[in-house]
This record gives C-alpha cells, sequence and structure tokens, in this order.
C-alpha cells in the first residue's frame, strides 16, 4: 500500500516512468527540465483526450520543486482540466516521486499549463463540449 507524504494527489494518474542515471546530474538529482518534460507529456495526452484532436503548450504557469528526484524513483504524474475556454484548457498537474524500493509518495512540484487546440492546419480550434 502507497503511503503519501503530503497529502493525496489532484487528478487523475496520467503518466509513470522511471527515473535513470542518465536523467540525472553528478549528484544523483534529477534534472528538473526532465520533470518539467514529463508533466508536459502528461498534459498533452489528457489535453488531447478533452480536445479529441491536437494540443499544443502555451504556458506554464510558475514551478517550484520542493523535493528531489533520485535515480531510481517513479515519477508519477497527475492531471486534472481546471478550466475550458473557447480553445485553450488550463490543467492542474502534480508530479509525485514514489521513491526507490519504496511505498512512500512525495510531491515533487505542481504547476498549471495552458493548452491550445489546434486544427488540422496547425491554427487554435474550438474545445469541443463534453460528451
Amino acid at each position: 500500500m502507497v503511503h503519501y507524504a503530503d497529502g493525496r494527489p489532484l487528478g487523475d494518474l496520467t503518466l509513470r516512468t522511471l527515473a535513470m542515471p542518465s536523467d540525472a546530474n553528478a549528484a544523483g538529482d534529477i534534472f528538473g527540465g526532465w520533470v518539467m518534460a514529463q508533466m508536459d507529456l502528461a498534459c498533452g495526452i489528457r489535453a488531447a483526450e478533452r480536445a479529441k484532436g491536437r494540443v499544443v503548450t502555451a504556458a506554464v504557469k510558475e514551478m517550484s520543486f520542493a523535493k528531489p528526484m533520485k535515480i531510481g524513483d517513479t515519477l508519477c504524474i497527475y492531471t486534472h482540466v481546471e478550466r475550458v475556454g473557447r480553445t485553450s484548457m488550463t490543467l492542474k498537474v502534480e508530479a509525485w516521486a514514489q521513491r526507490y524500493l519504496s511505498d512512500l509518495m512525495e510531491k515533487v512540484t505542481h504547476a498549471d499549463f495552458v493548452m491550445v487546440a489546434l486544427d488540422g492546419e496547425g491554427k487554435p480550434k474550438a474545445v469541443p463540449a463534453e460528451g
């Protein structure tokens, strides 16, 4: 059973991946840019499902890292569609680390990602109504 050290994650588990040595600096800490890239991938998955098509990242709002990721940790990305506008949507994203060979889960960082739906020509298109 997983033990959450920092409350419970918001949203749905969208992506899980293992932090490998190639993702780390010389001290064994995982690069923040790698964590952010995984968050962006997860947002792309969730937003494309909601938009029923292609999406791009328009903005990332304020990200700070509360705890480090280490080699061997499993990165778990949770996403929640917070707001849907005409062509864009805002997703709340949380990155959690399941510590190596442990049931401990700790929140690493969180941010709001703004994603824009695109048509076949790469121009913004309306996000369809849910249903």
